[in-house]
């Protein structure tokens, strides 16, 4: 028996119920929240005011914390740490990997006698506000050489410390840039895109009269997964590896009847929530929604919407606090995104807007029309005009296998209004009048009020969505940062608004204008760039042949490769829109990381389908064809006369056989002419060559397993990857 069919003979050690640990019951959820956070709260409490409120200053991105205020801070946070337990701290940054980095150090130091005395605990400020790790190892794009191996950490004040391992860790949010100060991770970028953000916006709503010191990015993340068996996933060397299964036939039943589609929550998976859910909140993580999404075995998790900023780090702890608990509960949680082909992948919906430090929402409609009007005028001109970089920001090997398909946004980047807001963009083009009334929804049913409609539809097939008061940048993976996709989306923006105020400020001149006034001398700017921005806009079925043909038309780039929309990064106008967020050089490390990483994922799953195929499927495959050969040679000494059908079976499987193992001889063929090519030759040969030539393979590969002998087949299949939970 091999360990597949063990494995799944092995009833209880598959389909166990796991039992939650320590879940908090819900009149508790309020108090656990940010218990773990060295938050505003305890801040207050443990310094003097002054320097309190120098602290909330520089979290708030008012000013820099002065430097003889450093020691207080961190002995404070210290003093914290250690009273909950911890015993060492970590700079906690973002490379530019898609994971986090982390270095821990113990609280201790050598006393006053020095090393002939005792130790002490301790945390300086000089230790908070600079960390030294090895920079040579982390992808870098040649800003930095294994020979210049300095990259500092620092602090990042507006992200609140907090405690990691069962609390053992205090980590310290920080960025990570290198000895001549380029930006090495993304969080600086993203930082940074926002400062730009906050000076378009200030000039936005002081032409608009609202009041408002500080303008922000907000973003909620709609993270999707899949969790699966562990002892399932351990057999399985692809989803280990490379988180994908690079062979796997499509199962008899998928999500074909919908029926897992915001279905009951099984109580091995509800049990995973909840223990996820409550480590997550101890952290300050605003969880607030999960579901079965569409396929089987796949969920989501969505937050409360925050500052860009937090939301970003709060979506990579939220990762790996998922992938860390499914292990407790015997299963893996799968972030690829498309883990099986066949079967609907995962994306994380972005839904970003911009906010002020006084509460309101930049992109809601009602908030002030002018304002709204000219930021959503701003929105659609960037959209239009830097399509191939928001298409570049999302772009991976992984995330190529789900965009498209039915299932995600398509390569062709549209942005989808709503029939009502389309409508009013088309009039203010054509200096039309349009009626606002709302829409009353009536069931026909005597006990349920009438409801008011939303002012649109949604539009799953979009790709840049807006869905009442935000936008929903639904193409986004689920295993990626969001924090490239939204540094691009703040930086076009923020390009685009300034663009159109400065034309406004000419049409107003010396005037001072309010209310009406300004709306009309606005008006003639905001329908130029309306009309420029006009063929970005479409509210119909992005997936259908005829939107592709007519974007074609009106001049919408359609990438499908991501490897293709990598050099947007090395264009002349994203080098203008990126001025203040990345330089030419940091724009320039950024194109050669992402086709270094599209390479390297390729690369691992060539050598992950030459590995599985030549050590187990092909071995499997031969074992049945000689079972085969046997049985027929047996009746036919028996003395049975053997009839076509029987000896057409064993010709199938070998012709099969000699199918799979010339399309894989292909593969590794042009594979290994790869070998002496520098990372973005070998992504484009990877790109155009090696990916049709690993479809064949798996094409091959997966009819086999549809007629092997199932006692045989080597892998976990997808019934059993998908169904047993």
């Amino acid at each position: 028996m091999n360990a597949r069919l063990e494995t799944l003979t092995n009833r209880e050690k598959v389909q166990r119920r796991s039992e939650s640990s320590g879940t908090a019951q819900p009149f508790e959820r309020p108090n656990l929240f940010g218990c773990r956070v060295f938050h505003q709260g305890i801040m207050e409490a443990m310094l003097p005011k002054k320097i309190f409120q120098n602290l909330m200053g520089a979290i708030e991105g008012r000013e820099k914390i002065l430097p003889e205020h450093a020691d207080l801070v961190a002995n404070a946070m210290k003093e914290w740490a250690i009273r909950e337990g911890a015993t060492h701290y970590s700079h906690w940054f973002q490379p530019l990997t898609h994971l986090t980095a982390e270095k821990h150090d113990a609280f201790l130091s050598w006393g006053d006698r020095g090393e002939n005395g005792s130790v002490i605990e301790s945390l300086r400020g000089s230790d908070l506000f600079r960390g030294e790790p090895d920079a040579s190892s982390f992808p870098s794009g040649g800003l930095r050489a294994t020979h210049q191996a300095r990259g500092y950490t620092a602090w990042d004040p507006s992200s609140f410390p907090f405690l990691w391992e069962s609390g053992k860790t205090l980590f310290i949010p920080s960025v990570f840039f290198s000895w001549k100060g380029e930006a090495l991770d993304h969080k600086i970028p993203l930082l940074r895109s926002d400062e730009k953000l906050n000076a378009a916006g200030l000039r936005l709503t002081k032409l608009c009269g609202l009041s408002a010191e500080r303008i922000y990015s907000t973003l909620g993340a709609e993270q999707e997964y899949f969790a699966v068996d562990r002892e399932l996933y351990l057999l399985r060397p692809d989803l280990m590896l490379s988180g994908r299964t690079v062979f796997g036939a499509r199962p008899p039943k998928g999500q074909e009847l919908e029926d897992h589609y915001f279905g009951a929550v099984k109580d091995r998976i509800l049990a995973f929530m909840e223990d996820f859910e409550t480590e997550a909140l101890s952290l300050g993580i605003p969880v607030k929604t999960r579901h079965n999404e569409v396929a089987p075995a796949q969920h989501e998790v969505s937050p409360l919407f925050e500052k860009a900023a937090a939301a970003v780090d709060h979506n990579l702890l939220l990762m790996e606090i998922m992938r860390q608990t499914a292990h407790k509960h015997g299963l893996a949680c799968l972030l690829h995104e498309k883990p099986f082909a066949f079967i609907s992948g995962s994306g994380k919906h972005n839904n970003w807007s911009i906010a002020t430090d006084t509460g309101l929402n930049l992109l809601s409609p009602k908030e002030n029309s002018l304002c709204f009007v000219i930021l959503l005028t701003a929105v659609l001109r960037a959209v239009h005009e830097h399509a191939g970089l928001l298409r570049a920001s999302i772009g991976s090997a992984g995330n190529d296998h789900r965009l498209g398909g039915s299932e995600a946004p398509p390569t062709i980047l549209s942005v989808y209004l709503g029939e009502a807001l389309e409508k009013f963009v088309e009039s203010l083009i054509q200096e039309k009048e349009l009626s606002k009334k709302s829409r009353w929804i009536d069931l026909g049913l005597s006990h349920i009020p009438h409801h008011e409609a939303d002012a649109s539809d949604r539009n799953r097939t979009s790709f840049f969505a807006f869905t009442g008061n935000k936008f929903e940048f639904r193409a986004v993976g689920s295993s990626a940062n969001c924090s490239f996709p939204i540094t691009v989306i703040n930086s076009i923006v923020a390009d685009s608004l300034q663009l159109i105020l400065d034309e406004i400020a000419d049409a107003v001149g010396d005037r001072h204008l309010e209310n009406d006034a300004l709306f009309e001398a606005a008006l003639p700017v905001v329908r130029k760039f309306l009309k420029i921005a006009q063929p970005v806009l479409f509210c119909g079925n992005n997936y259908s042949a005829e939107w592709e043909q007519e974007a074609a038309s009106r001049g919408l780039p359609n990438i499908r490769k991501s490897f293709h929309a990598f050099s947007q990064l090395l264009e002349k106008r994203t080098a203008q829109v990126f001025q203040g967020v990345l330089n030419e050089q940091e724009l320039h490390s950024r194109y050669e990381i992402l086709a270094e990483q599209y390479a390297k994922t390729m690369q691992i799953e060539t050598n992950l389908m030459s590995e599985l195929f030549r050590t187990q499927i092909l071995p499997a495959s031969i074992q049945d064809q000689k079972n085969r050969a046997q049985s027929l040679a047996a009746l036919k000494e028996l003395g049975f006369k053997l009839e076509p059908h029987q000896t057409e079976s064993l010709q199938t499987m070998t012709a099969r056989i000699e199918q799979a193992i010339a399309a894989v001889d292909e593969m590794e063929k042009i594979q290994k002419q790869t070998l002496d090519l520098g990372w973005e030759a070998k992504a484009k040969v990877f790109c155009e060559l090696v990916a049709p030539k690993m479809e064949q393979a798996r094409k091959s590969v997966d009819l086999l397993e549809q007629i092997i002998d199932n006692s045989l087949w080597p892998l976990p299949k997808y019934r059993e990857l998908l169904f047993l939970i």
